[in-house]
């Protein structure tokens, strides 16, 4: 089996864990004859066995760019090998945090246990004891994209193949794709946290409270954790905790006042400034979503449900700036991969 297919398989394996990757979140890549292969923007890694799902990129002129901080190494589409990309596939926005590692393979994803981590405001001090035998590194938040990798670039020592991005997750790499999937087995043992459980939602009082009205109770029953721990969503109602979720999702969460209907609620932080949420919140009865809330939206719902779990009530939790958030809405790349059918 070569690199290639051993790559499928781990991009595979790793996509279809939502604790470790959600919807198009995630890319992995393989360095190979000049030539870097990165997953596509807005596809889903757990395709990457039935799906060309991987884009070539020529390295030389990438790095250059890098070098000369280059405008086109934003898109990263001008270092696109034509001749091999027969589907006309576009980079992933993080094609230049993955030319920035020397390694031959690097698998990010947005795991779960990390990003517990990776929003606290105290997050290098709280991971440093917990990472001490790897060669790591902590990035502070940096919108993904260019200012992540020159972040990056910053603070990368010869021996560094372990990231932890803030406000964002986890990147590995080695010089082949069993070194790189042992690193993130390690890695991520190494960082998880107990999650609660949390008690069951009245899915049928939701139904009949929603019922007529363009809103619908998560049908993924862990998604309800938000309305149901009060850690959760004490934690979850500070903000937006890291970019899929307002790529996906919208602004935070909306958490329904007395007396306030589902919509009134996400009309609400949206005069705020903020784009609107789709992720609203009954407290202690359930979350709804929209009704034609697309398969990103529900895995993203899960992913903070997830997170929420393991955060503790005195967890100093750093939620994205309003800048921050604007910033990813208003990108082009995020633009793009939004606009691309999870099919």
């Amino acid at each position: 089996m070569d690199e290639m297919t051993r790559l499928k398989a781990l991009s595979a394996k790793v996509g279809a864990n939502p604790l470790l990757v959600q919807a198009a979140g995630g890319n992995t890549s393989l360095k190979q004859a000049g030539v870097m292969w990165i997953k596509a923007s807005g596809t889903w890694l757990q395709h990457a066995q039935e799906r060309d799902i991987f884009v070539p990129v020529a390295m030389a002129p990438l790095l250059a760019g890098l070098e000369r901080d280059d405008p086109a190494c934003e898109s990263c589409t001008d270092f696109v090998r034509t001749d091999l990309n027969a589907l006309g596939l576009r980079p992933s926005i993080e094609t230049t945090v993955h030319a920035s590692l020397a390694h031959r393979v690097v698998v990010h994803v947005h795991c779960v246990e990390t990003i517990s981590w990776a929003v606290r405001a105290d997050a290098e001090a709280m991971l440093a004891p917990r990472l001490a035998r790897f060669s790591w590194a902590f990035i502070p938040y940096r919108r993904p994209g260019l200012p992540l990798a020159k972040e990056i670039r910053l603070r990368l020592k010869p021996d560094t193949d372990v990231l932890v991005l803030g406000n964002h997750g986890l990147v590995v790499a080695g010089d082949s794709v069993s070194e790189a999937e042992k690193l993130l087995r390690e890695v991520v043992k190494a960082l998880v946290r107990p999650a609660r459980a949390a008690a069951p939602a009245d899915v049928a009082a939701l139904d009949k409270l929603t019922a007529g009205r363009p809103y619908e109770p998560a049908r993924d029953p862990a998604i309800h954790a938000l309305a149901l721990d009060e850690v959760s969503l004490a934690q979850a109602g500070k903000g937006t905790l890291y970019p899929d979720h307002i790529v996906f999702l919208g602004a935070g969460i909306a958490v329904v006042q007395p007396g306030e209907s589902p919509r009134a609620a996400a009309e609400r932080v949206g005069l705020s400034g903020r784009p609107e949420p789709k992720l609203v919140v009954l407290p202690g009865k359930g979350v709804v979503l929209p009704r034609d809330a697309t398969p990103s939206v529900l895995a993203m719902a899960r992913c903070l449900a997830d997170v929420g779990l393991r955060l503790g009530a005195q967890d100093p939790v750093r939620a994205l700036s309003l800048e921050d958030e604007l910033a990813l809405v208003n990108w082009d790349a995020e633009k793009y991969r939004q606009s691309l059918p999870a099919a």
